[in-house]
């Protein structure tokens, strides 16, 4: 089974490599790029008896700092 951990910095919070990203966009000739924020995604390859509240616990414990960022889990 896997899941796909999408982690992202909360909104309000700085974020320089997207701000980067845009920049080097508008630098290309790409217009119309108000912002841009980037995050990561995880890709865990589980056991059948891991439960999506394991990976819920895996993500506030390591995967993801709270304080800063938000996470979204698909056991797809």
């Amino acid at each position: 089974m896997k899941a796909r951990v999408q982690v992202m910095l909360k909104t309000g919070v700085l974020d320089p490599q997207g701000e980067a990203v845009r920049h080097a966009l508008g630098a290309m000739g790409f217009d119309g790029v108000n912002g841009v924020r980037q995050g990561k995604v995880i890709e865990l390859d589980l056991d059948e008896n891991v439960t999506e509240a394991d990976v819920t616990r895996m993500c506030e414990q390591l995967l993801a700092n709270t304080v800063i960022e938000s996470y979204s889990v698909d056991m797809g």
